[in-house]
Parts: C-alpha cells; sequence; structure tokens
C-alpha cells in the first residue's frame, strides 16, 4: 500500500470515529452534551445514624434520581454548623428528612425562622421533625412548636403498626394523582398533646381505627398526619410518615413526596 494510501484509509479511520462520538453525544441527550443550570436547589438535613438511617438512606437515593430526572440540585448536611442567612439563600427548599427541632446552633435557627416567616424558600419536613419537648438535655423551641400548630410530643407506637390515611383536601396541589386513602405499613405513629388542626390547614388525617395491630396508644380521634401552615409566607408541608424505607416502594407515598417538591419550591 503506497503512503498516499495509507494516508488516506488514516484520515477516513479519524473521520468515522469523530461521527460515532458526536452520535453517541447526541444520543446521550442535551442534559448529557452540556451542563445545565437547575431548576432549583434543595438542601436537605438528614438526621445520621440510629434507627431513621435506612429512611433517610432510601431518601437519598430517591431524591437524588428525582433531581437527575427534572433538573433540579440536592445538597445534603447532618447538622446545622453552616447554616446562616447566606447559606440559604442558594436554597429555594429546605427539607427536613427526619432531623429533630432540637440541638440547632442559634445562628441556624435564627437564619430559619427568618427563611420561613419572610418565605425566602420552602420547607418539607418528616416524621421527626416533630419531635417537640424536652431531649437528649434540650428545651423545647417554641417557635418551632408554633410553626407545627402548637403541638407537644406525647408519645409513639414503639411496635409498629400499619395504617389507613383518608386525604381530607382533594384539591390541594400536593394531594394530585394521590389516592382518596392509601395505606403506610408499619409506621412509628406519634401522638401529641392536641390536635394542630386549629392553627394550621389539615392535609390528611390518619385513622386509628385502622391501626393493625390494634394499640391503646392513640390521640383519640382526629389525628393529622399532613398538614401546611398557612400563617406563614413560606409554603410549607409536613408528612408524618417517615420512618420506613419501605415507604419509597408506595407510589402514594411518593407521589405525595414529589408532589410537595414541587409545590414547597414553587414550580
Amino acid at each position: 500500500m503506497s503512503h498516499s494510501n495509507r494516508s488516506d484509509l488514516f484520515l477516513s479511520i479519524i473521520a468515522r470515529l469523530a461521527i460515532l462520538a458526536l452520535a453517541a453525544l447526541f444520543a446521550a441527550g442535551p442534559g448529557q452534551a452540556q451542563t445545565t443550570k437547575p431548576r432549583f436547589r434543595v438542601i436537605a438535613i438528614a438526621e445520621h445514624g440510629g434507627i431513621h438511617q435506612p429512611f433517610v438512606d432510601a431518601a437519598k437515593l430517591w431524591l437524588n434520581a428525582l433531581a437527575a430526572e427534572n433538573n433540579f440540585a440536592v445538597d445534603y448536611i447532618e447538622d446545622t454548623d453552616k447554616i446562616d442567612d447566606s447559606f440559604l439563600s442558594h436554597y429555594q427548599l429546605f427539607i427536613q428528612l427526619n432531623y429533630p427541632p432540637y440541638a440547632w446552633k442559634p445562628a441556624a435557627a435564627a437564619a430559619f425562622v427568618k427563611y420561613i416567616e419572610e418565605g425566602k424558600g420552602g420547607w418539607i419536613g418528616f416524621h421527626h421533625a416533630t419531635l417537640l419537648g424536652e431531649f437528649d438535655g434540650y428545651q423545647m423551641w417554641p417557635w418551632f412548636s408554633n410553626f407545627m400548630g402548637g403541638i407537644r410530643y406525647k408519645n409513639y407506637i414503639a411496635t409498629f403498626v400499619t395504617g389507613t390515611v383518608s386525604v381530607e383536601d382533594k384539591n390541594h396541589p400536593v394531594m394530585k394523582n394521590v389516592p382518596p386513602t392509601f395505606v403506610i405499613d408499619r409506621e412509628e405513629w406519634y401522638t401529641y398533646d392536641k390536635s394542630p388542626r386549629p392553627n394550621v390547614h389539615v392535609l390528611a388525617t390518619v385513622s386509628e381505627d385502622s391501626y393493625t395491630p390494634s394499640t391503646p396508644i392513640k390521640m383519640g380521634g382526629d389525628h393529622p398526619v399532613v398538614w401546611t401552615n398557612e400563617h406563614m409566607k413560606a409554603r410549607n408541608i409536613y408528612i408524618f410518615m417517615g420512618h420506613q424505607p419501605d415507604h419509597f416502594k408506595n407510589p402514594a407515598y411518593t407521589t405525595l413526596f414529589k408532589n410537595s417538591i414541587f409545590w414547597a419550591a414553587s414550580q
């Protein structure tokens, strides 16, 4: 083969490789071809260790997948050390993944209150976020208790029971495509000193008569489990259910969570 022919063959191979590379790039889609700016940013403060770690781990996997599919970003922290006004200014949504309402640094608590009261971003809290009282040597956070409807933690079902949740406000955006009733398996249902209903807008309740197996630990009737405090400028949703990682296999639960994210983030 002549030198000229070898050169032509080499150039032909290079051209084919370039075409294949371009084809692969376009097949990957625009999100892969170039870095796109996230639609919004989420900060999730996640409880670390203990009995809630499996739920938190499952939530992170689910959140990361949802973020990738919908072009938003999620960052995680495990304590309040970094939280101040400047830190929160980067985020349009704050999620408490079972992180409790105590042991917050003073600067973090002050920044969070401003974030919620002034509507600087949205908020979603899960499960442990209503562990309101005196715990681990920390005093009650009165502002957070009022944020959650003026409640105080009273008791919990340590043995876990399955319960049926009923949607109360089917027209609220976070309940879109959520069935009127759905079952939550093996949850650690809390009871409070009173219902938050007079101070919040209740979106769903659990039927204590549906508890399986039955338990004497009950609120005694009205037991809200999803609500929003409309007295705050921030769009906010509290979702009590948040103990079992298997909740992320429940389409009703994941639909509620997904809807809450986009609503609270004003998307």
